[in-house]
């Protein structure tokens, strides 16, 4: 009797491997939370904001290419270096979220505070 496709693809998954795999996409999601808050505090309007995004998120992905992954992501990843790189639409929205957040409430922003 053959087993179906899917139940074989269901064995390959290892639980240890999976839970390190969440934690990767949590590191993710908090450096798109503190970018967010820097494009924010920093006043970033438009591109600028979105640059800082982009870097952000090449930085955290060479740190856990380099620390997490031991320079060889693609053991680790099915996608490999390019799963690394893709911030996800999760991430790219908290760091809209929180970019706009913190820019509302930044003193750049305040009536009355403008620095001249």
């Amino acid at each position: 009797m053959a087993t179906p496709p899917e139940a074989t693809a269901a064995q390959r998954i290892y639980g240890p491997n999976v839970l390190a795999n969440s934690s990767i996409q949590t590191t993710k999601f908090i450096s798109a939370c503190f970018a967010g808050a820097a494009a924010g505090v920093l006043g970033l309007e438009n591109w600028t904001g979105f640059i800082l995004f982009i870097a952000s998120t090449l930085l955290t992905a060479g740190i856990l290419h380099t620390v997490n992954c031991k320079g060889k992501p693609s053991k680790y990843f099915q996608g490999g270096v390019m799963e690394l790189i893709n911030p996800g639409q999760d991430n790219a929205f908290t760091f809209v979220l929180a970019w706009t957040l913190f820019y509302g409430m930044s003193a750049f922003n305040a009536p009355g505070l403008r620095i001249r």
